[in-house]
């Protein structure tokens, strides 16, 4: 009987490994499969890891020649050099190629496939920068078979365009400063602005606008970028007042008249408008700000011997804001022969009388009995002077070039700009025929009545001086016309710009500060400076003796120049933005544009992602 028994329990065993070694088939599987998924993941993630390494490395190329190309045309701003370096561009025929390393990481190679200017647009340039990037594996700096590559390019868009400095009332590149002046006898309405550090020094001016400082390295000595104090400046309330009765105001924000912040009515206005308040609505600042090396701040400080109440609004610190350079007269010269008016009509529709008539400039003969065109193509070559009264006024047009000195006083009836080869004699008061009035409760209805009214530009290859230079003295104004006042910088590429110096005696055999015509002429026609109405624009000192007959100085326009020399002989003084240079949006041009000095630019348009590979060609 038992074993019968034994037989039975030796059945039930191999019974039961059936199922156990399905069980272990059914591990091996998902085990080998597990180790597959898993690999196969690891061979994505890998693939995933060395594109986005590729792409950074093809990204470091683009960014280099793109820098290249940059450094050179912020400093000559001029694009001859880049046209040299890229012309006839194509993916068969690459310019301006480079290659380099990123240390343990991997290589890059670019070039310039394509460059372009689009249509009749003198002042910009496309360039699409193909390039590279590849994991190096043998350090051979050789994209070899194997080796993980990325391939993109990249359009960009250099720009000469409608500089930036002429939205502000003030602008100096080296150092902004205000000495001596307090709430009531000095009145800025306008942004300020300065490349270094800006100064309110033995008192406190009143300041209707933003005031900004920026860090600058290129100065000597280097500027840390601060705005030492907060100025005066007054309430909404306490500006309208003002406003009310100076037609050459902006206006004091009213959200009754222009909107609610962030409402399409305020987006109007908002540029044209003095807020006290300095806020951020949307995406930038608003209203009355301090900005500087430690950021952004809105400020309260309705009096002298008040303490400033500051509220900061970001903490990120400004920048430095590149000036146009007029180095290059001919370039001038060159848009004065060839400028055309080319508005058919007004903003309201009414025809331009001005349209398809070049550059001119004239003023009245009395000994004809007639006006008298003083320019040829839109150009004076050498010196010339241009007085004008309230019944003949100087008539201007367009961009004149005078290849040295314009001396100038007087009425002035036109919308234009006068570039100088050498300096700009302000010798007596500027005065628009009929000037602008930005008083209103329509914009477009403001726009339409001052796009019509007379504007005029200055702009000094050499300085705009004020005042009868022949009652100049080392005190006063020299004193700030000479080193060590005048600041020395280094350009973009390293190379040292020494500090103007009036003193120094230039091409002409005159001091740079004096007019190349006689003491005794200059005696003749100069006076005292108490209205300036234009944009003033120098490549050196803007400065002067202003105010000298008594009575103040009010000045509507801008001032920009790489110093600022102005001394004040009577007072109030009073500033006056002029809105209608200011540009409207990005791509749209201002109110009034006369041909202003330009400011290189640099956009990146688009990014093209050519392809990933792991290896092959």
């Amino acid at each position: 009987m038992k074993n019968a028994q034994r037989r039975k329990n030796k059945g039930r065993k191999g019974a039961a490994m059936v199922p156990v070694l399905g069980v272990m088939i059914l591990l091996s599987m998902a085990a080998a499969s597990y180790v597959d998924t898993s690999s196969s993941n690891l061979r994505i993630a890998q693939r995933q890891v060395q594109e986005i390494q590729t792409t950074h490395i093809a990204e470091a190329g683009v960014q280099e020649l793109l820098r290249n190309l940059w450094r050179n045309f912020k400093v000559t701003q001029s694009f001859e050099d880049m046209e040299d370096a890229c012309a006839g561009a194509s993916v068969a025929n690459p310019q301006a190629a480079l290659s380099g390393t990123l240390p343990n990481v991997g290589a890059y190679a670019a070039s310039v496939v394509n460059f372009a200017m689009p249509g009749t647009d003198t002042y910009t340039r496309f360039v699409t920068v193909r390039a590279v990037g590849w994991i190096d594996r043998n350090s051979n700096g050789t994209l070899d078979a194997g080796e993980p590559r990325k391939v993109v390019d990249v359009m960009a868009r250099f720009s000469l365009r409608r500089s930036e400095v002429f939205d502000y009332t003030y602008f100096v590149n080296n150092y902004g400063w205000m000495d001596g002046f307090n709430q009531t006898n000095l009145i800025v309405n306008g942004d300020m602005r300065a490349n270094g550090n800006f100064s309110f020094l033995n008192g406190s001016p009143t300041i209707n606008g933003s005031v900004f400082a920026s860090s600058n390295d290129k100065l000597t000595p280097a500027a840390i970028g601060l705005v030492n104090t907060p100025p005066v400046k007054q309430t909404n309330a306490t500006y309208a007042t003002s406003s009310a009765t100076d037609a050459r105001m902006r206006q004091a924000y009213n959200p009754a008249v222009h909107g609610a912040k962030g409402s399409p009515e305020y987006e109007l206005w908002r540029d044209f408008v003095f807020d006290t308040e300095g806020s951020i609505v949307g995406d930038r600042t608003s209203g009355a700000i301090i900005g500087d090396a430690t950021g952004l701040k809105g400020w309260t400080r309705t009096s002298s011997g008040q303490t400033a109440t500051v509220d900061v609004l970001d903490t990120r610190p400004t920048e430095e804001i590149i000036m146009p350079d007029l180095s290059d007269i001919n370039r001038y010269i060159n848009l004065s022969e060839n400028w055309v008016d080319d508005k058919p009509t007004y903003g309201d529709g009414t025809p331009n009388p001005r349209y398809g008539q070049g550059a001119k400039v004239e003023v009245w003969n009395s000994t004809l009995g007639a006006y008298q065109r003083i320019d040829t193509n839109g150009v004076v070559t050498g010196s010339a002077a241009l007085v004008g009264t309230a019944a003949k006024p100087i008539k201007i047009q367009g961009p004149v070039t005078f290849t040295q000195d314009c001396l100038i006083k007087g009425h002035v009836q036109g919308q234009g700009t006068i570039y100088a080869g050498r300096n700009v004699h302000i010798v007596g008061s500027i005065r628009y025929t009929t000037g602008p009035d930005f008083r209103g409760n329509d914009p477009q209805s403001i726009d339409n009545a001052n796009e019509k009214k007379d504007i005029l530009g200055l702009a000094a290859r050499g300085s705009v001086i004020m005042g009868n230079t022949t009652q100049f003295t080392n005190t006063y104004p020299l004193k700030y016309m000479t080193p060590p006042f005048t600041k020395g910088r280094y350009d973009d590429l390293g190379n040292w710009i020494p500090p103007f110096d009036a003193k120094q005696i230039d091409y002409t055999g005159k001091m740079r500060y004096q007019s190349t015509f006689s003491d005794a002429y200059m005696n003749s026609v100069a006076e005292g400076v108490n209205v300036i109405d234009a944009v003033l624009y120098t490549n050196f000192v803007g400065g002067g003796n202003i105010g000298t007959g008594g009575g103040g100085v009010q000045f509507n326009g801008s001032i920009i120049s790489k110093d600022e020399a102005m001394v004040v002989y009577s007072l109030p003084m009073k500033m006056n933005y002029d809105n209608r240079i200011r540009e409207r949006t990005a791509d749209q041009k201002p109110l009034i544009d006369i041909d202003l000095p330009r400011s290189p630019t640099l956009f990146r348009s688009t990014w093209q992602d050519r392809g990933f590979s792991t290896g092959g060609y």
